[in-house]
């Protein structure tokens, strides 16, 4: 199940790169994931899930606007892979479960997260005849994903 609810997070990262490692933060701040006394429990202190929501919501502002390079670009797909793999591999971690299958779960549901999320993007900013309604319906997407997922662990 763990490595499940990984590969879809690792696929919210394709939708939004901060939002897993915000989620998996706050997470942490409640309780539903537990690092014990490694320095990964910093994660839940008081500072980090407000530092890295600011992080999401400027990606989530920076999104919209129309200098944004694609998320298909070699820096932005890295940078989805990245957090996919690392959001993944927190999760194993906090679940008791072992990291590596996180990890991977992660990076294979930033991969796929990434290329579906632009070609359904692109469907639907053709839908609607432009691209924020689609980016807002992505963004919301992407947020209660994370949200469900993360509370399916708790």
């Amino acid at each position: 199940m763990i490595f499940l609810v990984a590969l879809l997070l690792g696929m919210v990262s394709g939708l939004r790169a901060m939002l897993p490692l915000a989620a998996v933060a706050w997470a942490t701040r409640a309780g539903w994931l537990d690092f014990g006394d490694s320095w990964l429990a910093l994660l839940g202190n008081a500072w980090a899930p407000w530092i890295l929501t600011l992080l999401a919501l400027g990606e989530l502002v920076a999104d919209k606007l129309p200098s944004t390079p694609s998320r298909t670009v070699p820096v932005q797909f890295g940078a989805r892979l990245v957090v996919g793999a690392a959001a993944g591999a927190l999760l194993a971690l906090g679940t008791g479960a072992p990291w590596i299958g996180g990890l991977a779960a992660g990076l294979a549901g930033a991969i796929g997260g990434t290329l579906a999320g632009r070609a359904l993007r692109a469907r639907l900013a053709s839908a609607f005849g432009r691209d924020l309604p689609a980016a807002l319906l992505e963004d919301a997407t992407a947020i209660a994903a994370a949200w469900l997922l993360l509370r399916a662990v708790a």
